[in-house]
């Protein structure tokens, strides 16, 4: 589930626009998106993303969809998404020890190619993040200027900034505005 929702949040914040930080986010694209993305995967999985035709494009639409989950105002919401795109790609469970690691069970998608095997798997590992933690433990950033996504794996849920930069901007802002309100 945390290797899953952690593909997914750097699928999203790759491969969708918006804003970065205070700053206009251009997404990655074509070959420069499937590249990027494969770096956080395990060599297999880049292989078989690499001979896809259009992964690039292939995987802003699994971007997009998997953002409108992290997006989602209410639980409902983000379950009926959810549900839209395990049904859309099909997953199916197995037991693998891939890894290294003891059996687990993964859930990959039935799909044209390895990005839609690849979807179903993140679809997966968000709806087994919200059935354990609850919707709380995904969105979007908190940080003024930013919607890049997150995945909250912190022992008391605290988590609701992208990226440590976005944290202390946004306490160092909080900080900046309680000295004004003094003087």
């Amino acid at each position: 589930m945390r290797r899953q929702a952690t593909f997914a949040v750097e699928l999203v914040n790759l491969a969708t626009p918006g804003e970065r930080q205070s700053h206009p986010y251009e997404p990655a694209k074509g070959r420069t998106l499937r590249r990027r993305f494969s770096e956080h995967l395990s060599p297999p999985w880049s292989a078989m993303l690499a001979d896809v035709p259009k992964a690039g494009a292939r995987l802003t639409r699994v971007a997009n969809a998997l953002r409108a989950a992290f997006t989602a105002q209410t639980p409902a919401e983000a379950a009926a998404v959810l549900n839209v795109l395990m049904r859309r790609y099909r997953t199916r469970p197995y037991l693998t020890d891939d890894f290294d690691e003891p059996f687990h069970l993964h859930f990959h998608g039935h799909g044209l190619t390895a990005v839609e095997s690849l979807a179903g798997e993140l679809a997966v590992g968000l709806a087994l993040m919200m059935d354990t933690y609850g919707q709380k433990r995904f969105g979007v950033c908190e940080a003024h200027a930013c919607d890049r996504v997150y995945a909250d794996f912190t022992r008391n849920g605290s988590r609701c900034y992208c990226s440590d930069a976005c944290s202390a901007r946004s306490k160092m802002a909080a900080y900046r505005r309680r000295q004004a309100g003094e003087e």
